[in-house]
């Protein structure tokens, strides 16, 4: 009976051209794999065989990276007796111009998002997709922002805690513990455990971390609509030689932090410019 089965899976193969089956494992869900794998092994075409690879490849990676992301719950599993647990990270505060933005991330147990990872290590492209996914799955989601004028007025630090205590604030599912990337936010009554490279190290700080970069990444695309001459599409903000020449030609905007730009502004003083 085996060899039977044998024999017509060898058959049915064989009816499909090599693109057709290219096409079937590309599309095929992860859960069917394995059971394609096994009857187009049994196709004696080298083409077929190196998709069969291909394909037993793809199932490697994704018990690789699933290994991964069960390293990264380490903290998640640690503190989940207590509750929801709360990731929190901020982007944004070395540039020029724009707000500093503030994520808090609360994901459900053993929550899957392939691929999550500290937002500085992933494309433009991933961020954006990982972002929807974590917006679908999460229990809640929220930012806080603090402006160039607050930063200028009470420095990048304080203005960062602002704006994170703001992010939390606006959750609609109150966390019993945070986990944070490094800090620990004054202000905040809730437990707090600060974590060394936390978005590297942590599901919730890793999904805040793309959560707040791909929002403020976003409002940075919005004013370069309205300011292209200082390529803030491209530069988000920070200090590129191309950005650093434009507040020389064209001056200093509103969303552009003062006490971050003031030696380039005395620069363009002490050389006379306009």
């Amino acid at each position: 009976m085996q060899r039977y089965r044998s024999t017509q899976s060898r058959k049915k193969s064989k009816m499909k051209s090599i693109q057709q089956i290219r096409e079937e494992l590309k599309r095929a869900p992860e859960a069917d794999l394995p059971a394609l794998c096994r009857i187009y092994r049994e196709d004696p075409r080298k083409g077929v065989q190196g998709l069969v690879l291909q394909a037993e490849k793809r199932l490697e990676k994704l018990e690789e990276e699933r290994a991964r992301l069960e390293v990264m719950r380490k903290f998640e599993h640690e503190y989940e007796h207590l509750g929801y647990v709360c990731g929190i990270d901020e982007v944004g505060r070395g540039p020029f111009a724009g707000p500093v933005v503030a994520g808090a991330v609360i994901l459900p147990k053993d929550c899957e998002i392939l691929y999550l990872n500290d937002s500085k290590q992933l494309s433009e492209k991933k961020r954006e997709e990982l972002y929807e996914e974590i917006m679908e799955k999460a229990i809640a989601a929220e930012v806080g922002y603090a402006s160039p004028a607050r930063i200028d007025e009470i420095n990048i630090l304080q203005a960062t805690y602002e704006a994170m205590r703001e992010a939390v604030g606006k959750l609609l599912v109150t966390p019993q513990i945070l986990l944070n990337d490094a800090v620990t936010i004054p202000g905040i009554t809730l437990p707090q455990v600060p974590i060394i490279k936390g978005d590297a190290k942590s599901v919730s700080i890793a999904a805040a971390s793309i959560v707040a970069k791909v929002t403020r990444d976003r409002l940075m695309k919005e004013y370069d609509k309205i300011m292209p001459q200082y390529g803030f599409a491209s530069n988000k903000g920070y200090g590129s030689r191309e950005h650093i020449e434009a507040i020389r030609k064209y001056g200093a905007t509103p969303i552009h932090r003062k006490t971050f730009i003031h030696n380039v502004l005395e620069q363009k003083e002490a050389a006379g410019e306009p």
